[in-house]
């Protein structure tokens, strides 16, 4: 019994490896790590990577082990053999793809060596050890008389670059065939770059100076020779007068020419004794190869020059240059001041265009002012239901947008099996309101690679909609969830970063518990100011002109949508009548330059604007008419009267109809039997017209192309001037826009950042809990709070709501609009982060437009967590109760069904990991919880099970 004690005492325990991945070619030098790893004798202990055996090298209190090949590119189990006992290490060795070589500069080297050799390539963080090996053979004697040279790492850069010094080799590598190898761990690469091998050269030869001595008067010194430059650029090559180095000027085949220190330098040590009147000598350094041409010798005789001849000779030419440079300085003078009155004339042109520009932008503000809010609360605040809302904000940014089946509800299950499937998936139901189950569940999904960040984002949305009638308990899973990721992000020492993204399950979770607290805040405080932005940019998009192609607009917020072109065009209101709408007609206000599509969508606007904007109809599944007279006229965007030009064709406009202000247009839906006669025959050309050159067509304004600029450079200067105007001057335009949406804009800010209004219980109960485990943790830095409540409020919620209006709002975001709302939303952001931005001319243009009131919004958020803080705490209690009456209130309407059903398609693709991890859990067995799954699986998949 006391020897089973001390082998009991002495059992080995491997916790660890390093590094955890190498070479698929191996070579790795692995070291494992533990207690009473030093068990036995080096002979007793084997270790395998895999399938392949590592050799031990090293036996101690850690292991050491080279890696051998593996044929796959794969994570594989470390294995420890002490004797016929089998040890796993817990960690995984991952066999990654071996490294490769881009690029290596340069690609040849002299034959004495010492050549600094760059390689580029990607993989070289998995290798622990690099050599440069050239393998020298003459061809007539094969491998039997190869020989080997071996050169050094000078130093690894990064991941991507590593540099060698080339090796000495024979004197005579021309009659040898030179193979060179980069050699990582195990994996060798021949180098080549670009089918060319590296190669070696005969070294370069130099001629000794004449007499030993070279004669210098503070001049280039030249040394002659042949090859010099065949494997040296100048940058490389050294050259020394004594111990001082001599600055080479020209690197040619045959010369080099250097440049000396001023001061005759001394001789060097070594050198003292022997040299003949203590000459310091001249040394080429190539690599690692040096040649001593000779001695230098300094000319440092000084003339003797009488006082009476120096002055002449010094002042003289003084007078006289300083003469020259008189007349030089007037004629200049007067030259530029001829270029300055040039100048100043064209400034004052520009200044008087800049002026006239401004001038018509504000008068074009000051109109559009006018009617800016007349329409706003005319239709109220349309705001969808709450299935509608979670539909959209839980699945339409998932990749089968409007399709997905939850979206749709409808389940492909055979009529004969429905029945027998619905009391699985409520029996599902139960199991997923066993917590050890789904804490189980949600690990197993998190710990598979293939769970992808997309994955996790639509399992979160399936969860929520399935545990919605129980959102107390969702709160609770969600609750311990975080605990758990906050205690990981501690432990790495990188709180800041946590709720950053929605990387895990729980923080999906976070953003749709918050969706579905804050609707009602939404639809009662909220949606009435972020409504009416939306409309007054919407307004202000629409009092302008639009490129329907180009998607850029005259009035907009967005730099990069701005329509950088001086459009003119002119308001119209025509009268419209609806077909089978009564008698009246409806005034609407278009522009003539709007393409029909884009008159389609304002009659529609104007037309419906009493119904939900899901009920009007689509702009292409109406017929727009114009009767000028009699006769009607039918409007298309493309027709065979469509301007053309080359291989473009221009977008039909009310403009290019001649239809005027006060015109009668009719709206009619589409059919067959509702289009005039006369125009039958139109149709079929106008499906032609649409088809043919479908990507050249154009609106307001075409793009430039090769057959353009062409054109252009053929044109004169005066016509580009006239044609083309200072981009700059229609940012002038952001300036107005903003100006005229400002009051909008912060009415929204002020809503959802005053904690003197109605704040929601789940922010107040969520900042809580936050500021608790920051106290637990011991958390005393203010900013990585204020980092937390902002990545889970505002950024995970009010700027996804500001960016997509139509998740909370029966509207159509049109992309200009979209566009605009964007800015604001990165406004939001700014404001959010305690950050300063240092603004400069090259600042994003939107930083530099809201300069001025971001410095107000950051007060009011700092405002906003201060005076949440200050509010009575929301207990648990009161939560549940909250949470439960939204529970009750919305959970029949959602697709519960479904959401379990796809719920249980992640268990049956990761079914054998989550019944193990069920099997190993104690508390899980205690519920028997595999066994339910299991059963649950047998009736969803129509099997016979043996349980």
């Amino acid at each position: 019994s006391l020897s089973l004690t001390i082998f009991s005492l002495q059992e080995p325990h491997p916790s660890q490896i390093t590094p955890e991945s190498g070479p698929q070619a191996g070579g790795t030098r692995l070291t494992i790590s533990g207690t009473n790893l030093a068990t036995g004798s080096k002979k007793d202990v084997q270790v395998s990577v895999g399938s392949q055996p590592c050799n031990v090298t090293e036996f101690g209190d850690e292991i050491v082990c080279i890696t051998g090949r593996n044929n796959k590119i794969e994570p594989v189990p470390v294995i420890m053999n002490y004797g016929g006992t089998r040890i796993t290490v817990p960690q995984q060795f991952t066999y990654s793809e071996n490294p490769t070589v881009t690029r290596f500069l340069p690609v040849n080297s002299f034959s004495s060596g010492g050549r600094n050799i760059t390689v580029t390539g990607t993989g070289f963080e998995l290798i622990q050890t690099f050599s440069l090996v050239v393998y020298a053979e003459r061809p007539e004697a094969g491998r039997m008389n190869q020989k080997t040279f071996y050169g050094t790492v000078v130093t690894r850069l990064n991941e991507t670059t590593v540099v060698f010094s080339s090796p000495p080799i024979l004197e005579d590598p021309e009659n040898y065939n030179i193979t060179t190898v980069i050699l990582m761990d195990h994996y060798k690469l021949v180098v080549k770059n670009e089918s060319h091998s590296f190669a070696y050269v005969a070294d370069p030869t130099f001629e000794n100076f004449t007499d030993g001595i070279k004669k210098q008067v503070n001049k280039l010194i030249n040394a002659k020779g042949s090859n010099l430059n065949k494997a040296m650029t100048i940058d490389e090559a050294q050259a020394f007068v004594g111990d001082e180095p001599c600055n080479i000027k020209t690197l040619t085949e045959t010369d080099l020419y250097c440049e000396p220190p001023e001061v005759q330098p001394q001789p060097k040590k070594r050198q003292k004794r022997d040299t003949i009147n203590n000459l310091p000598e001249f040394i080429v350094k190539f690599g690692l190869r040096e040649w001593i041409l000779g001695r230098v010798e300094y000319d440092n005789r000084v003339t003797d020059i009488p006082l009476n001849l120096i002055l002449p000779l010094v002042l003289i030419p003084m007078v006289v240059i300083i003469g020259i440079s008189i007349i030089c300085y007037r004629r200049k003078s007067q030259q530029a001041e001829r270029e300055y009155e040039k100048i100043k004339s064209q400034l004052e042109g520009l200044e008087e265009s800049v002026r006239d520009r401004c001038k018509k932008e504000f008068t074009d503000l000051m109109i559009e002012m006018e009617d800016q809010t007349n329409d706003i609360n005319e239709a109220g605040i349309p705001v969808l239901d709450y299935k509608t809302y979670t539909d959209r904000v839980f699945f339409l940014p998932s990749k089968d947008g409007e399709k997905d089946v939850m979206i749709t509800g409808k389940l492909d299950i055979p009529e004969a099996r429905r029945q027998t499937v619905e009391q699985a998936l409520y029996q599902f139901s139960n199991l997923l309101n066993s917590k050890s189950f789904l804490i189980n569940f949600i690990h197993t999904l998190e710990n598979q690679r293939e769970f992808s960040a997309r994955a996790k984002v639509y399992f979160a949305s399936l969860l929520t909609v399935a545990l919605h009638g129980k959102l107390e308990y969702y709160t609770d899973i969600m609750r311990t969830l975080f605990l758990e990721l906050m205690e990981q992000y501690v432990v790495a020492k990188n709180p800041k970063l946590m709720l950053r993204r929605s990387e895990t399950v729980v923080e999906r979770m976070l953003s749709n518990w918050m969706s579905i607290c804050l609707y009602q805040y939404l639809k009662d405080n909220a949606g009435e100011p972020l409504y009416k932005l939306f409309k007054a940019i919407k307004h202000q998009v629409e009092k302008g002109p639009v490129d329907a192609v180009l998607k850029k607009a005259k009035y907009t917020l967005n730099d990069t949508g701005l329509l950088g072109d001086d459009v003119e065009y002119t308001q119209l209101t025509v009268n419209v009548y609806v077909q089978e709408g009564g008698n009246d007609s409806i005034p609407v206000k278009v522009l003539n330059c709007d393409t029909i599509s884009q008159v389609k969508e304002k009659i529609i606007d104007q037309v419906y604007r009493n119904l939900p904007c899901s009920q009007w109809p689509k702009a292409d599944s109406v017929v727009l008419e114009w009767r000028p007279g009699s006769t009607a006229q039918t409007l298309s965007d493309l027709d065979l009267t469509s301007q053309r030009d080359g291989r473009w064709k221009r977008i039909n406009t009310l403009m290019h109809y001649n239809v005027r202000d006060g015109a009668t247009l009719i709206l009619s839906k589409m059919g067959i039997s509702q289009q005039p006669e006369d125009n039958q025959q139109d149709v079929p050309g106008e499906r032609h017209a649409l088809l043919e050159d479908e990507n050249k067509v154009w609106h307001l304004v075409r793009p430039v192309d090769e057959m353009d600029e062409g054109k252009s450079k053929r044109g004169s200067v005066k016509e580009k001037e006239r044609t083309k105007a200072i981009t700059e001057i229609y940012l002038t335009r952001l300036l107005s826009v903003k100006g005229t949406l400002q009051q909008f804009v912060d009415d929204f800010f002020h809503s959802v950042l005053n904690s003197n209004h109605v704040v929601p219980p789940a922010v107040k109960y969520f900042f809580d809990f936050l500021d608790e485990q920051a106290e637990k943790h011991d958390i005393k830095d203010e900013d990585t709070i204020h980092i937390w409540k902002t990545n889970s409020l505002p950024l995970r919620f009010w700027v996804n709501i500001l960016k997509n209006p139509h998740f909370i709002f029966d509207v159509h975001v049109h992309e200009v609009v979209d566009a605009s709302l964007s800015v604001i939303a990165q406004t939001f952001m700014d404001a959010c982060t305690r950050t300063e931005h240092k603004l400069s001319r090259d600042s994003p243009s939107n930083k530099l437009l809201y300069a001025k009131e971001i410095s107000n919004y950051k007060k009011m958020v700092e405002d906003y967590y201060k005076g949440i803080r200050q509010m009575v705490p929301v207990s648990d209690q009161d939560m549940n109760t909250h949470l439960a009456e939204i529970s009750r209130a919305h959970t029949d309407s959602l697709n519960t069904l479904v959401a379990l059903h796809q719920l249980y398609q992640y268990t049956n693709k990761y079914y054998d990991e989550i019944i193990n991890a069920l099997e190993e859990d104690p508390a899980a067995q205690k519920m028997q919880l595999a066994f339910r799954l299991q059963q649950i699986a047998a009736a969803l998949e129509n099997k016979v099970t043996d349980l």
